[in-house]
């Protein structure tokens, strides 16, 4: 199972594409509200139980000063991935990028695009992927329906000339 969380309700349209692609794979998943700041006891408690509760991965996106990827990693050995959100109070979505990017040393976050929660129900899918054959066939799957698509482009455009 995965863990998605994030700072604010604000940032559910994006985290929810995460969710999308962890269904399309057939993976479980919680969706909470979790912030950094605001509920830091929330905060340690999720990430200390996560490994107990079954989780094999978490998905944090933050926007802003997005510590949320960050404290999370430092409270489990599980994987976890940042997805910078571009928020209301952002800097153009840099301070929430540069944040998640600039761990220290041992305390690793994957991080994916500004808003690419996509992209990290993706690499939340090919971790699974690593221990379960059956989500390792669907990924396959999928790849080869990227690679069918750009074959189809392909053909279209060489109609075109």
């Amino acid at each position: 199972m995965v863990g998605i969380i994030m700072g604010s309700l604000s940032d559910r349209k994006v985290m929810q594409e995460a969710a999308d692609m962890l269904t399309e794979f057939g993976i479980a998943f919680e969706m909470d509200i979790v912030s950094a700041h605001r509920t830091p006891e929330k905060m340690v408690a999720y990430g200390k139980t996560a490994r107990e509760r079954g989780l094999k991965v978490i998905i944090a996106g933050a926007g802003g000063a997005a510590h949320l990827p960050g404290m999370v990693a430092s409270l489990t050995m599980l994987p976890v991935i940042g997805v910078p959100v571009k928020s209301s109070n952002s800097i153009d979505g840099w301070d929430s990028v540069l944040s998640i990017l600039q761990m220290p040393s041992g305390v690793p976050v994957a991080t994916v695009a500004l808003n690419g929660a996509r992209n990290a129900g993706i690499l939340a899918a090919q971790i699974i992927g690593t221990f379960d054959d059956a989500v390792a066939a669907r990924l396959d799957a999928y790849k080869e329906s990227l690679k069918a698509k750009v074959d189809e482009m392909s053909r279209e455009l060489h109609s075109l000339t």
